[in-house]
């Protein structure tokens, strides 16, 4: 009997911690892959100096953009395209941003919708690192 209790046990402890490295490995899988085909698809397209006219025409979005010239980048939860991918897929899932791609590309979501969703899914720190990004992708800095 005890033999068979320390064979649960270990049993268990193995699928707990085969568990946890499948998702974290999955995520850095998906986080990688959706920030290669995104990336790519920008690059290829050309569509990185329509993303920065556009937000450059909106007074909004360049004001919410540029609250990140001044931000200390010691404070962020995270400071590469990388992590905040990861972030992203795991706060909101690779369907759900997929979904809003799709959406936006469309035109069937707006920005504030866009915003909101990200609000109510990631911190105030979350979402000024992801400013940072934003700003020293668009602006090379």
């Amino acid at each position: 009997m005890k033999k068979f209790l320390i064979f649960i046990v270990v049993l268990v402890v193995f699928v707990g911690v085969a568990g946890y490295a499948i998702y974290y490995y999955g995520t850095n899988l998906a986080s990688h892959k959706l920030m290669d085909a995104v990336s790519t698809e920008l690059e290829k397209s050309g569509q990185t100096e329509e993303v920065k006219q556009f937000i450059e025409n909106d007074p909004e979005l360049k004001k919410f953009v540029e609250e990140a010239k001044s931000v200390d980048e010691s404070s962020l939860p995270f400071t590469t395209k990388e992590e905040a991918t990861r972030v992203l897929v795991k706060k909101v899932g690779v369907t759900k941003l997929l979904d809003i791609k799709a959406q936006a590309q469309d035109g069937t979501l707006s920005k504030e919708e866009v915003l909101a969703d990200l609000q109510g899914k990631l911190s105030e720190e979350e979402l000024l690192a992801l400013k940072v990004i934003a700003y020293k992708e668009l602006y090379h800095k």
